[in-house]
């Protein structure tokens, strides 16, 4: 079966359209907006790096989309004055693609490895001794006449992104001199990110529009930038071409995305553990079919948020809604309509 993705506005996967975000990526961490305690300790690692005169050491970055990992590595990259490789997990399918990779490589360079959760196990047993020792292994021939032969690498920096740090192995994960999560943005900082990014896009605003973005972008810089180009599309369309909060209002209502943030998806997911299974528990499995999503797609993309707002509940025995979540939806909450679970999933 086809994987799905969430179509709405609200999805953290990257898209084509996406690209336009590149200009409005900062170049170093001084103009980076957020991520305080990242910056710092990135900011240390790189001082001390240059004067030792050695390449950065082994950076991961962890945490949900959307938050600024590969804007990270582009920053990193510009801070030590060096190249970067860009690849990810899924595109290194074979050992000898990361062989040729690793080998054009120049003394200081950043590999970066998004979704580095993804890569095979033949792959990360090329990239072990990359990482640890600079050199690369390469097998000749087959059978009693197959030789060894050990490549010397420059020595390079990998920085790796992951939605998923579960998933990264043990081994790999100890080879990274430095791991860092990323955390959800107050709103305070989406509004300067959105400032910052209708400045580049020469769109006029007011202050409570762009407020009005912020609390709607759920802590997330690329929501909060795909936002600002589709409220910019409907001012330009529909209004006098300023963004104020009766466009972004109205904008963001058409989208279906509600004033908590929430859209279709969101509240379908809600609806069905409320409606179908008397606000739960109930399990991840049996609420992604219902709704016809991947559960993959639930857990990543729509649990996170509702996480936060205190809207969903995680147990043993499944997802739960809260009270929070029925007064949202204007839903009567009685707390002894609700059913134990019958099973875990």
């Amino acid at each position: 079966m086809a994987e799905q993705k969430h179509p709405g506005i609200i999805s953290n996967d990257a898209r084509p359209e996406d690209h336009l975000d590149l200009a409005m990526r900062p170049n170093s961490l001084s103009e980076m907006i957020g991520q305080l305690q990242v910056k710092e300790n990135l900011l240390i690692q790189i001082q001390a790096a240059k004067l030792r005169g050695e390449p950065l050491d082994h950076v991961l970055f962890y945490g949900p989309p959307g938050l600024g990992k590969t804007t990270l590595a582009h920053i990193l990259a510009a801070e030590m004055g060096v190249n970067i490789k860009i690849t990810s997990g899924p595109a290194i399918e074979r050992a000898g693609d990361l062989a040729a990779i690793l080998t054009n490589l120049r003394g200081g360079d950043i590999l970066f490895i998004d979704e580095i959760h993804r890569l095979g196990r033949a792959v990360e047993e090329i990239l072990y001794p990359a990482m640890e020792d600079y050199a690369l292994d390469i097998v000749i021939g087959k059978g009693p006449a197959a030789k060894s032969i050990r490549l010397k690498l420059p020595r390079f920096s990998v920085v790796g992104a992951t939605t998923r740090l579960a998933l990264l192995t043990s081994p790999l994960r100890a080879r990274f001199g430095a791991v860092y999560r990323l955390e959800y943005y107050d709103e305070q900082s989406l509004c300067e990110i959105i400032r910052r990014g209708a400045g580049l896009l020469n769109v006029p605003f007011d202050e409570e529009g762009v407020a009005e973005i912020a609390r709607r972008a759920r802590g997330t810089p690329r929501i909060a930038l795909r936002m600002l180009r589709r409220v910019r599309d409907y001012a330009q369309v529909r209004a006098s071409g300023a963004i104020s909060t009766e466009v972004a209002n109205a904008s963001l209502e058409m989208l279906n995305v509600d004033e908590m943030g929430l859209d279709d998806m969101d509240r379908r997911v809600l609806l069905t553990i409320i409606e179908k299974y008397n606000g739960g528990p109930v399990g991840l499995n049996t609420i992604a079919a219902s709704v016809s999503e991947e559960s993959d797609t639930i857990m990543d993309v729509v649990e996170p948020y509702l996480l936060q707002l205190g809207f969903l509940e995680r147990t043993s025995a499944g997802r739960m809604a809260t009270q929070l979540a029925y007064e949202h939806l204007g839903i009567k909450y009685a707390q002894n309509n609700r059913q134990p679970a019958l099973f875990e999933e």
